[in-house]
């Protein structure tokens, strides 16, 4: 089989290019050509079938520019590779007697690129989604000794399932790649990677490492196992891989044989790669990292510049794609309107992404990953450069940085002796606009990336024609597109086109005359010959001997500066900051105090606020250097607190797959950037409990947050508060609702959701008592914290039965029932909750939404409220929490309740029921400053929250946001001009589409805005 080079080879000699190749230079780089095909098959332990010839290739690369790594350029040096490794690259490099010597003068030599995130070799993977009808699936069909989920795969070997694909490797070998990292993208835990050269050689011949790295994500990938179904479930799942690991390791004995824990604990020793999605998952991700001890290598999803500070604190090396998002076609106004502020920033900036890696000091590598050509890579790359990347930092991530990485920088990533033979030749620095990639040099062996060019015959030449005169000539322009004038008395433009070692010439003798000669022949070394056509059609033979080299003026034009660019808001939405706002010292003055404590409404009364918390509370305050608020005329109130929300969510509400799922944690699912939070505090809400929804008898942890408007996930929680965890009754546990192909989960009935509970908290006593070697599993040790009342239950309920069924559960077993949320007949049974020393959280005046809440009425709150039951009132959706002053205006009016006690429905009881109303809940000295300032008595339908204030930041302005919307206006009209701009150029542009927003309930089982289970 011939190599490609063999086939050039031969296609050259076809076309009748003998006279050329005789001259030295080409005779030499023919030869290199069959000697480098014959190294390229050299084999050991494989049989010949013929005669075996083998051959050792040795090469040198005179009077080029090697860049031998990104800080180390040298000038006139030469290049020498012997059988596919460096032996010496520098000026007084000697040229060994045997050597083929290649001319590179003009031309530039670099290390090819190191791409250490592909499927380079590896067979396409499916995702497997199983029949439309096919039943849950619970455990793993994976035959052999291997773990129980199938999205755990650090058993696979990516070095075992790789086979060389020439095609893709040709394609990234244009892209400027030598070297890829090779893995099977599929799973939560991926197994191992291979490192891998893009030669067209044997599998064993290319393999350079055959374990690299082991792989990660947040996606189970071709996994059909229902377990996990959502962001938390992913997460959940490896952080019990991990433990299981570790306990495995040393009870071995107690599990057996468990294949995938075996070769997660030996993958432990790899560099770990971590795919994610966003730089959410990044934070999430690293944050998995930092409990066990691992740092992760994280391979973005393009948007991780929003959040720079952040990624530079978790310390990790990042590889970064560049695969930006498309202009968006908004020539259509109808059409734009669906496009968001933030895609049309993102497509804004997406590109400034490394140059940003850059500038905060934070390692990263660049990849071709994601593309869906591997041919823009290089204008990505260039782009990324006009965005503030440096070409020195450019170099450095798709060489050095990538090999250093994955511990193999003793043998590629840099031109020094003993390093395999992996270069491109250029014929100019690596991204400037024109420069052309010739060859790719992989492992000493030779692919020609582009021919023409190769020989710059740019200059002056003096053509003679038999018969006929003599004309000088100036070829110019590029190498890869040279023109052609005629230099007589008036300069006269002409035609050219090279092909090869062929070319065609077309021009005039003088200005404006009709005579023109058509020439075609072959280009020598320092003279070119061949036969052409005068005007009259008479034959002519001509030579055109080289003169001197033309005068090729340098790119005087300054390099243009970066693109303006707008503002990163925090978070990355059109309502975002433009800087994260400051604590204050604030006085509000003279504003009617609604206090919910002994001292009742206050009129005419000054509130002060000092370093986030309420300090003094009275008449005529001294302002000192705090902002003075006027309050005349207004309503002063503490911050609403929703006690069962679900805005702020990434990808799921529900860990729907099993019937207990304790060890999923809403905390780590956070999504900061989602609007309700923005909307909310227009609202009025400081503060929101993020409950897990209602799929499951036990579901998962949840979380309380306040609503710090830009902040990190992190900074969004609530510290040092007792940790709650989401319960649930009635129809959608036993899924009722769920279709036909849903009835094989545990449990069906009411009588066996109470089978589940009695049964779980039954493992979780006798998990407590076993001894030292236990294995640790997270669902049971969130059930023993709620045994020991270090936890505390919320649970959706409707239907008496089943209220009374779990405190007497929860009686049985010593725990308390904290919350019964929803709890819509709790009317029924509020003497008995009271009792139990459970609250509720419950709407205004829902019902008859389905047929467990048919008995529902709207005195509910007041009765149980009446009875001595702490109640508060809640949302459990994103539009109602915007108005729960209004929802507690509704038990006034149902139930004759005070307007102090219903406004504590949302503020005191709710901060009751959640242990933090010794922080929260009311307004008095030493509490956090969370309040709202209404504009009318806040139960009123015309209260509007003027000034949203948590922990002493005026989080929600509502003078400032009309200057936003103004804002966005006109960002949004500055955008449409740039995106039109890019259209008019030719740019391709991606149809305008509506992006959903994710906005979950209780019920959604997949994600927002898909059909549930009904309310």
């Amino acid at each position: 089989m011939k190599t490609a080079f063999e086939k050039h080879g031969a296609a050259l000699l076809s076309r009748g290019v003998a006279y050329a190749l005789r001259r030295r230079r080409s005779s030499l780089l023919l030869l290199s050509l069959l000697i480098a095909g014959s190294y390229a098959h050299a084999q050991e332990t494989y049989p010949v079938n013929g005669i075996a010839d083998p051959k050792d290739g040795c090469f040198a690369f005179t009077h080029a520019t090697i860049v031998k790594d990104a800080q180390t350029t040298l000038s006139n040096a030469t290049l020498v590779i012997r059988d596919g490794k460096v032996v010496d690259a520098g000026p007084a490099a000697a040229i060994p007697k045997d050597a083929v010597v290649v001319d590179c003068k003009g031309k530039y030599i670099y290390p090819s690129f190191v791409d250490i995130f592909t499927t380079y070799g590896q067979a396409e993977t499916r995702r497997g989604s199983g029949s439309w009808n096919a039943p849950p699936q619970f455990l793993s069909n994976t035959k052999g000794a291997y773990g129980w989920n199938q999205a755990i795969k650090s058993e696979v070997n990516a070095a075992a399932l790789f086979s060389t694909d020439e095609s893709k490797a040709a394609s990234l070998r244009e892209a400027g790649f030598g070297t890829v990292l090779t893995q099977q993208a599929d799973g939560v835990a991926r197994g191992t990677a291979a490192v891998v050269t893009l030669a067209a050689a044997k599998e064993n011949k290319v393999m350079i490492r055959e374990r690299a790295a082991a792989g990660y994500s947040f996606d189970k990938g071709t996994s059909t196992q229902n377990y996990p179904n959502s962001a938390m479930g992913y997460i959940a799942l490896l952080r019990q891989t991990y433990l299981d690991a570790q306990w495995y390791k040393s009870q071995p004995a107690r599990e057996g044989v468990n294949l995938s824990l075996q070769a997660f604990n030996a993958n432990q020793q790899l560099p770990q790669i971590f795919e994610v999605k966003d730089k959410w998952d990044a934070l999430r991700a690293d944050k998995i990292g930092d409990e066990f001890g691992v740092q992760y290598i994280i391979k973005a999803g393009g948007n991780e510049y929003q959040r720079i500070a952040e990624m530079a604190a978790t310390k990790a090396t990042f590889i970064l794609p560049l695969s930006f998002p498309g202009a968006i076609d908004v020539e259509d106004p109808a059409d734009a309107r669906f496009v968001s502020l933030a895609e049309m920033k993102h497509w804004e900036l997406a590109p400034s992404q490394p140059g940003a890696f850059e500038k905060a000091n934070i390692p990263f590598c660049i990849t071709a990953a994601d593309l869906k050509d591997a041919k823009t890579f290089m204008g990505n790359l260039r782009k990324a450069i006009e965005y503030g990347l440096s070409e020195q930092k450019a170099l450095e991530a798709l060489t050095r940085t990538p090999a250093t990485t994955l511990k193999i920088y003793d043998k590629v990533g840099s031109l020094e002796a003993g390093k395999m033979a992996n270069f491109l030749i250029t014929s100019g620095p690596l991204f400037q606009e024109n420069t052309v990639l010739f060859q790719n040099w992989v492992q000493g062996n030779r692919y020609i990336v582009k021919q023409d060019g190769w020989n710059d015959i740019r200059g002056i030449y003096t053509i003679t024609l038999t018969p006929g005169n003599s004309v000088t000539v100036e070829v110019k322009g590029s190498v890869t597109d040279p023109s052609l004038s005629v230099l007589a008395k008036d300069t006269v433009p002409g035609k050219i086109d090279v092909n090869g070692k062929l070319v065609t010439l077309s021009l005039s003798m003088a200005k404006n005359s009709k005579k023109t000669v058509r020439l075609s022949g072959l280009i020598g070394v320092n003279s070119w010959s061949g036969t052409g056509v005068d005007t009259a059609g008479a034959v002519v033979r001509w030579e055109a001997a080289f003169s001197r080299a033309a005068t090729v003026k340098a790119d005087s034009a300054k390099k243009p500066a970066p693109p303006a660019l707008g503002p990163i808001y925090f978070p990355f939405s059109g309502y975002g900051w433009d800087k994260l706002p400051q604590q204050q010292d604030i006085l509000i003055k003279n504003a009617t105090v609604w206090t919910n404590e002994k001292e009742g409404k206050l009129e005419n009364t000054d509130v002060l606020i000092r370093a986030g918390k309420i300090a003094q509370i009275g008449k005529s305050i001294a302002a000192g250097n705090a902002r003075v608020i006027d309050g005349t005329g207004k309503h002063l109130s503490a911050g609403i607190i929703d006690e069962h929300s679900h805005i702020a969510i990434s990808n799921g509400v529900n860990e729907s797959s099993q019937a207990v799922t304790a060890e999923v944690r809403i905390g780590d699912v956070l999504n900061p950037d989602d609007v309700n939070i923005y909307r909310q505090l227009s609202g009025g809400v400081t503060a929101s409990h993020l409950l897990h929804g209602s799929a499951n008898p036990i579901g998962g942890q949840s979380q309380l947050i306040k609503l710090r408007w830009g902040q990190s996930a992190e900074d969004l929680k609530v510290t040092n508060w007792d940790p709650f965890i989401k319960f649930a009754l009635g129809e959608n546990v036993k899924q009722s609702n769920w279709g036909d192909r849903n009835t094989v989960r545990f449990p069906q009935t009411r009588m066996g959701v109470e089978q589940v509970y009695v049964d779980a908290f039954t493992r979780a006593r006798d998990y407590e008592k076993q001894g030292p070697g236990k294995r640790r599993d997270l669902e049971l040790d969130a059930l023993v914290e709620i045994l020991n009342a270090k936890r505390f239950i919320t649970c959706h309920s409707y239907v008496q039965s089943e209220i009374n069924m779990l405190m007497h559960v929860a009686d049985s077993f010593h725990f308390r029932v904290n919350t019964f949320t929803h709890i819509l007949e709790g009317y029924k049974v509020a003497d008995k909750m009271k009792a139990h020393g459970a609250g509720a959280g419950t709407f205004a005046d829902w019902w008859a939404y389905k047929m467990e809440v048919q008995d529902a009425i709207p005195y509910n709150a007041a009765i149980m409220h009446k009875v001595g039951v702490v109640t508060a009132i809640n949302s459990d959706d994103a539009e109602m929490a915007r108005r729960l002053n209004q929802e507690a205006a509704k038990v006034v009016k149902y139930g004759g309740v005070s307007e102090e006690d219903a406004l504590k429905m949302v503020t005191l009881n709710p901060a009751k029921l959640l242990h933090v109303d010794n922080r929260v809940g009311s307004i008095k000295a030493g509490k956090d400053a969370d309040l709202v300032l209404w504009s009318d008595h806040p139960l009123s339908i015309y209260a509007k929250a003027e000034k949203t204030i948590v922990d002493g930041i005026v989080e929600f302005d509502r003078d400032n946001d009309l200057q936003l919307r103004k804002r966005i206006a006109d960002e949004r009209t500055r955008l449409t001009q740039k995106l039109l701009g890019e259209k008019k150029k030719g740019t391709p542009t991606q149809k305008a589409a509506f992006t959903r927003e994710e906005m979950y309930h209780c019920e959604d089982l997949q994600g927002g805005h898909q059909e549930g289970l009904g309310l």
